[in-house]
């Protein structure tokens, strides 16, 4: 029998959102409608395009994300997360209809709807494997170099639109040497056009925050070339547009390359999946939610095949539209529903001002968004902080930049993990001393007045023990034995850093061992972890060492090896005497 507190708990787990409307506040309401108009106004030229940057006719944009927004409104559990077509996925679209789609663009929106399909099929298989960890090898050095690469590739794909020239090439340096060479060609009213969008939509950011600009924008640019005429100008507009809704419907897959739809599908559901959780707990932070990880993949994967059968392409979040809703007070994720109703009305109603739209201003919409892609900020930061953690960076800004959005990402995660081994299998070590005024014990370099007792070392090597620093381990401790002032009677690892080892790491322990009892040295073991205790002790190590060695604490190891010290100074008992 199914109670009301398990069919409740049953519908949160699978539409948090839908949950969260059951349970809606009336204090949240005049947040979320104001969100959702202010997001419907940055979405609608936005998303328009990115459906040109996808290749696309601009209305699939629209036709994406209206989909997108109520299948993440009803399935997704963050409040604020605004779901829709976004730069990386529309470039990796791109990418995709370009490999696939050959020299045939009438297939192009057919093979956009299947990897909007494929990709959100592959969400919900991702789901019932348990996949949601994936999202976590993407560091934030990585996201920074990525979105950086990102940027870069939005920016000189637009660069046809923005200066009214045919640009070719066949990587990014191909394609602006292809500018370089056709300076002399460029439409000046085109390049004006776009230029004055992109310093209004820089003035209407900065000091009108909670304005639609780039609705504005995009108003004023169309009633411009309509008074002074498009012809005239040399200007490319939309153009006619579909009025109402398509119908929902699959895409027919004959003729088409299924096998290379399914791996350019791949490529899209990692990166719009990481883009997408990686937003997601950001915004969480600041506003004190939780987001699912799990529920994130049914959730783009359901807006993914919801964008695919209204004949839309590949769709993801918006980090720039969820912080518009996050700043206009959203609450839930009616914020999406009122976005998503105003893209339906526009639709209806208004598709004919839509086809005023120039091309040029669109392509300047991207350009403006991907420099705020850019964050320099960060970059500094990582600088500061860590100079590898900046290379990382600029390794997969690089990466994108050179093999393309895919393969910039793993390289990025190659990148990370072996980051993280070389700083596990070299990490810091430190030999522990007393300091006047200061409680308990600390590293000797770090004091210019620490003092150490005679003959006791007390070392800590700052990591996991494994395969790839067990070596290491062994060579840094005995190195610490050696360099030592006074002649070593007692080494005592302080093993509060190594909360993890495997057998290699326990053979390193044994030689350690050995080796310093062939010297006379006797080995302590203090602050040992509960489990890495049990796999010693199974073993057979601790009983090596011997219990008496084994301390919980630093001051208790202190003062047996003082207590020891002590015993061994004085002269033995009068009947013991030879």
């Amino acid at each position: 029998m199914i109670t009301e507190r398990s069919a409740g708990a049953r519908r949160k787990s699978w539409a948090p959102g839908l949950t969260s409307l059951r349970h809606y506040r009336r204090g949240w309401l005049r947040g979320d409608l104001l969100a959702g108009l202010a997001v419907g106004a940055y979405l609608i030229p936005q998303v328009m395009a990115y459906a040109e940057l996808a290749g696309l006719p601009a209305i699939e944009g629209l036709w994406a994300a209206v989909g997108a927004l109520f299948a993440y409104a009803l399935l997704g559990s963050s409040r604020q997360l605004s779901a829709g077509p976004e730069s990386s996925t529309a470039l990796m679209t791109a990418a995709a209809l370009a490999a696939l789609g050959g020299s045939d663009p009438g297939q192009w929106p057919v093979i956009a709807a299947a990897l909007a399909l494929g990709t959100g099929l592959l969400c919900l298989i991702g789901r019932l494997a348990r996949l949601g960890f994936l999202a976590d090898l993407l560091s934030k050095p990585v996201l920074i170099g990525y979105m950086c690469g990102i940027a870069v590739l939005m920016i000189v794909s637009q660069l046809s639109k923005v200066t009214g020239i045919a640009v070719h090439g066949e990587s990014v340096l191909g394609e602006l040497a292809s500018v370089a060479q056709q300076l002399d060609q460029i439409n000046v009213p085109t390049m004006v056009l776009s230029v004055m969008v992109i310093g209004l939509l820089a003035v209407g950011h900065r000091y009108f925050p909670k304005l639609p600009s780039t609705l504005i924008v995009m108003v004023l640019a169309a009633v411009v070339v309509g008074v002074v005429g498009a012809d005239r100008l040399g200007v490319e507009v939309v153009g006619p547009i579909p009025r109402g809704l398509p119908t929902p419907s699959l895409p027919p897959l004959a003729g088409l390359n299924v096998p290379g739809i399914g791996s350019a599908s791949v490529g899209i559901a990692i990166v719009g999946y990481s883009d997408t959780v990686l937003t997601a707990r950001a915004f969480a932070r600041d506003s004190g939610g939780e987001v699912d990880a799990g529920q994130e993949l049914v959730a783009l994967g359901a807006a993914n095949i919801a964008a695919g059968l209204l004949h839309g392409f590949p769709v993801s979040s918006s980090a720039s539209r969820t912080a518009i809703a996050d700043a206009t007070g959203a609450r839930s994720q009616l914020t999406s529903v009122v976005a998503a109703g105003m893209v339906v009305l526009v639709l209806l109603a208004f598709g004919p001002a839509l086809a005023t739209f120039p091309i040029a201003a669109l392509g300047a919409v991207v350009v403006y968004a991907a420099t705020r892609l850019i964050d320099v900020a960060g970059l500094r930061r990582l600088a500061h902080f860590r100079r590898s953690e900046l290379v990382l960076a600029l390794a997969t800004t690089a990466g994108v930049l050179v093999v393309g959005v895919l393969y910039g990402i793993v390289i990025a995660i190659v990148l990370s993990i072996l980051d993280l081994l070389r700083r596990i299998a070299r990490p810091h070590d430190g030999v522990l001393g007393f300091v006047g005024g200061v409680a308990g014990m600390h590293d000797i370099d770090d004091y210019p007045d620490v003092q150490q007792i005679p003959g006791l070392v007390i070392y800590r090597y700052d990591s996991p023990l494994f395969f790839a620093n067990a070596s290491n381990f062994l060579h840094r401790a005995l190195r610490a034995v050696q360099q030592a002032e006074a002649p070593v009677r007692w080494l005592v690892l302080n093993a509060e850093a190594n909360v993890e080892l495997d057998s290699t790491a326990v053979d390193a322990l044994e030689d350690l061992r050995t080796t310093l009892e062939r010297r006379g040295i006797i080995l302590g073991l203090t602050r040992v972890k509960f489990e890495v205790a049990t796999t010693l002790d199974r073993v057979g190590f601790l009983q090596r060492v011997g219990p008496k060695h084994v301390f919980m604490t630093l001051p208790t190891a202190v003062a047996a090896y003082r207590a020891w010290l002590a015993q061994a100074a004085s002269p033995p008992p009068e009947g013991q005497l030879e």
